[in-house]
């Protein structure tokens, strides 16, 4: 691997869980669950993972089936279910037609000043996707072409990334929150050929000029022909009409008519790309295939989120990562679910929009992350309990640890004591859930749960030794799984150096983790040059770059620091420019800056200015001296600084 790896530090203690300490499920909440006998399927899986999975991929609709399952001859290029063809399609929206969803609600979408309310069929939802497809074939997408997404909260994002699905194209679906810079590097980085977006978005009652940061973005794209452009908010932005061109517009044309078949392809073709922070100053494209991308996310949503035809599933992550990927689009509907999706945040205008949605809709399993509980928990009970809550019966964690506080809360408070509540371990990078429970397993407040089925996880020390349970060490994965990365797009040897050299044979993830002695991992951070704040993972290099364009700035290093709300707050020591003098004015004016050619998620909350960067001699920034200063803790050995 590239990067230097060192041991975590010993950190804290990780609870060893008493009987008392575990919360057994209630009895109305598994008596129908799919897994009744967790233990014997784990063991089941782990007997033999191959035909576990070919098992679950059967439940699935293939125009031709496999030759093999799984085929590690080049490994760590694996293959999943070589030789089959399919399209996610077929089976997200396409086979429901033959059955009874046909007429089932597919989406029911709300807007932020939940006037607007849109729903759809799986019918309806088809033609939808058709009518996108149409128009991307007509405007020249073909298979294997990269089509970039920028959209909110939406159906169009729906609609948008199940058609480049639907004949052959990939996705690149970018956050509507990043900068124009951000977006054209991505934009740059895949050579998309067009770009899907909107007029703007509603944030907190405001609009986000999205048309305009695209504007920015292609002005000097060699690759971009056309722009679509969805009306959202009702907002005048340009147009230009040789390359511009508004969505209704479109879809009222010829060439918009009429049913799209569904491109079978190959179940290793790429599905999509999706960029994440590494520790480089480059996003890294991890892609996903049709096949195995499929087979994992309907497995692992059915089984730990116990999915049946009556639920309503929210899924409040963004479709702009992962978690909107697997878990809010293609799982759901994988597994014929009515989804839910609201435009919103949840303290807008009051703190109890979140709840007032459950209530009104009836929505059976809510799946968010631990900074929005974090941040409902201030607002105290009362918003949660004037609202009838009564038809959840699971609630759901992902993007960064919950903590053992926030468990209880959520699961008192908003669960009522009775929903159980699934903790979701995974990546951009696995696809799908890795660590997790399913609905009749205890649940253990702070802890992520067990390995999915087929899946083992291990703790290791720096020599890939497993540790003694209760100790830290590096989290790895011990099996290849189908919904896992193929590569970094176009970039195969960073795939194999970021992953997979440091322990040969075992996926290294970058977070430290413990395991107790039942078997349940307790995840604790990460170990690389990555910040997650509010589940958003942020690369210490992209925040470093963004600050070094600044006319201020000599140089900054960005760490993350415990936050009791985001998890992390991102932290910089920048180091000023002969007679620049640091003071708020500069603070805030450093913020915007980071905004603008980065992205707001990514603003610190706090600076300091040294005079220098504590460096080793061979010039890398040892960022454990400064995160011990920030913390006021003792900084330890000095001797390998240039300037101790």
């Amino acid at each position: 691997m590239n990067q230097d790896i060192s041991l975590p530090g010993a950190g804290p203690a990780v609870p060893r869980p008493s009987p008392q300490d575990a919360v057994e499920p209630a009895p109305e909440a598994i008596q129908n669950a799919w897994v009744q006998d967790w233990r014997a399927q784990e063991e089941r899986a782990l007997a033999d993972p191959q035909a576990y999975w070919a098992s679950r991929a059967q439940e699935l609709e293939w125009s031709q089936t496999w030759d093999t399952v799984l085929d590690d001859s080049r490994a760590p290029f694996f293959r999943w279910f070589t030789g089959a063809r399919t399209n996610i399609v077929t089976n997200a929206v396409d086979r429901h037609l033959l059955t009874a969803r046909k007429n089932k609600l597919a989406l029911i979408w709300v807007g932020e000043d939940t006037e607007q309310v849109r729903t759809y069929s799986y019918f309806s939802l088809a033609r939808e996707v058709d009518t996108m497809a149409n128009i991307l074939r007509a405007m020249g997408v073909e298979k294997g072409d990269v089509v970039t997404i920028y959209l909110p909260r939406i159906p169009e994002v729906f609609f948008a990334m199940l058609a480049c699905a639907k004949i052959g194209a990939i996705h690149s679906v970018v956050f509507a929150g990043y900068s124009s810079d951000a977006l054209a590097a991505r934009i740059d980085d895949s050579q998309s050929r067009v770009v899907i977006t909107a007029d703007g978005s509603w944030v907190n009652g405001k609009v986000f000029p999205l048309k305009d940061l695209v504007d920015e973005a292609v002005r000097f794209s060699p690759t971009v022909r056309s722009v679509i452009v969805v009306r959202n908010t009702g907002t005048t932005v340009e147009m230009d009409p040789t390359r511009h061109h508004w969505y209704h517009e479109m879809c009222q044309l010829p060439i918009a008519k009429g049913r799209c078949a569904t491109e079978q392809v190959d179940a290793e073709d790429p599905l999509f790309i999706l960029y994440t922070s590494g520790s480089t100053g480059a996003p890294k494209a991890i892609m996903h295939t049709h096949g195995g991308y499929m087979v994992g996310t309907y497995a692992t949503l059915r089984d730990s989120f116990d999915i049946h035809d009556e639920d309503r599933w929210w899924c409040t992550a963004d479709p702009g990562w992962i978690t909107g990927h697997s878990y809010l689009v293609y799982g759901p509907l994988l597994n014929g679910a009515t989804v839910f999706m609201y435009e919103g945040s949840p303290t807008y205008p009051y703190p109890d929009r979140w709840w007032e949605m459950v209530e009104r809709y009836g929505i059976t399993s809510f799946y968010t992350a631990p900074t929005a509980i974090r941040t409902l928990m201030r607002f105290g009970e009362a918003w949660v309990r004037r609202h009838d809550l009564s038809s959840l019966r699971l609630l759901g964690s992902v993007g960064e640890p919950l903590n053992p506080e926030a468990w209880r809360w959520f699961h008192h408070v908003v669960g009522q004591d009775r929903c159980p509540i699934i903790d979701t371990w995974w990546q951009t990078e696995t696809g799908m859930f890795q660590i997790t429970t399913v609905p009749t397993m205890p649940g253990k407040p702070g802890a992520a749960g067990r390995p999915v089925f087929g899946q083992e996880a291990a703790v290791v020390d720096e020599n890939g030794v497993e540790v003694e349970d209760g100790t830290e060490g590096f989290l790895v994965l011990k099996h290849p799984w189908p919904a896992m990365l193929r590569t970094i797009y176009g970039q195969d040897e960073r795939y194999v150096n970021t992953y997979w050299s440091t322990y040969p044979g075992l996926y290294l993830t970058g977070d430290s983790a413990k395991r107790d002695a039942d078997g349940w991992f307790w995840i604790i951070g990460r170990t690389d040059d990555v910040i997650k704040v509010s589940g958003h993972r942020l690369g210490t290099a992209e925040i470093e770059s963004a600050l070094l364009t600044h006319p201020d700035v000599v140089e900054a290093a960005a760490i993350g620091l415990p936050h009791a709300v985001k998890g992390n707050a991102v932290h910089c020591a920048v180091v000023l420019a002969p007679g620049v003098e640091p003071d708020r004015h500069l603070e805030d004016g450093l913020r915007r800056h980071i905004a603008a050619t980065l992205s707001p998620i990514a603003k610190p909350d706090s600076f300091e200015f040294p005079e220098a960067l504590p460096k080793t001699r061979s010039g890398k920034i040892v960022r454990r001296v400064l995160r011990a200063r920030a913390l006021g803790q003792d900084e330890g050995d000095l001797s390998t600084l240039d300037d101790a």
